[in-house]
């Protein structure tokens, strides 16, 4: 029994109780488990389900770029659920502390979707939804995770000047604070959490979760420029997850479907 699978049932038994139509399914390989829940999503799929794949071969991640696995070494999975908040905003920035609370202390959030460990990207969230089709508010959310459990190897990153660059520049990997920790295990650790906190975003909204945000913001404080070439002091967020920027030109605030943000 493969890794994955050997959580499978645990984490269905958490989660069944809150939602009864629950499933978990286990690929060795897809092109994309966000790409196939949309598939799903847009041919009509109402119930909840946590898609996990071994390998993934065409990942991707925010604004269109990829994200790349290999089995064992990273933990990529999707989740479908039909969902109705009465306002969407900040639903990735809720993902994003689910996630990092269950992981460790140490992970922090870097607005508006990554996972860093020590200033290194551990981990992405893409969030999408597609329309039931039948009129109504509800619609179904995919929410995809991709975690480095392995450190990627320093080739996987793009080519820097010096081997110094490289170890500050490269990805991290959950193992460098969880010694021998598996994607399995780290699956059980965030899988149930998450849905639970994703059926309370649809309660509450982003104020059940804006205290937690401010807690793990990588960026606050930090002076920090934007893909369209702004600079200014992030100052967290605002009711509805927007960056707070502030700039040379006054306060700004940023969505993230406007621009990637970077530490200066």
């Amino acid at each position: 029994m493969s890794d994955l699978l050997a959580h499978v049932e645990g984490i269905w038994q958490a989660v069944v109780p809150q939602l009864p139509s629950f499933t978990v399914e286990v690929l060795p390989e897809i092109d994309s488990t966000n790409t196939e829940l949309m598939r799903r999503a847009r041919a009509g799929l109402a119930e909840p389900v946590l898609l996990v794949a071994e390998q993934q071969t065409a990942g991707r991640g925010r604004l269109g770029k990829g994200w790349h696995s290999r089995a064992g070494q990273s933990l990529t999975f999707s989740i479908a659920l039909p969902l109705a908040p009465a306002d969407w905003s900040g639903l990735s920035l809720a993902v994003g502390v689910s996630l990092a609370e269950s992981l460790h202390p140490d992970v922090r959030l870097k607005w508006p979707n990554d996972l860093w460990l020590q200033q290194r990207k551990l981990g992405g969230i893409l969030v999408e939804t597609a329309s039931t089709g039948d009129g109504q508010v509800r619609r179904t959310v995919v929410i995809g995770v991709g975690i480095n459990i392995a450190r990627p190897e320093a080739e996987a990153v793009a080519a820097l000047a010096t081997p110094e660059a490289v170890a500050a520049m490269a990805p991290a990997g959950l193992a460098e604070v969880h010694m021998g920790i598996t994607a399995g295990e780290t699956l059980a650790r965030v899988a149930p959490a998450l849905l639970r906190d994703v059926l309370a975003f649809e309660t509450h909204g982003f104020a059940a979760f804006a205290s937690r945000f401010a807690q793990r913001d990588a960026l606050q404080g930090l002076a920090v420029r934007l893909s369209d070439g702004t600079e200014g002091t992030a100052s967290g967020v605002d009711a509805q997850g927007a960056l707070r920027l502030h700039t040379a030109q006054g306060p700004r605030a940023v969505t993230s479907s406007e621009v990637s943000v970077r530490p200066c």
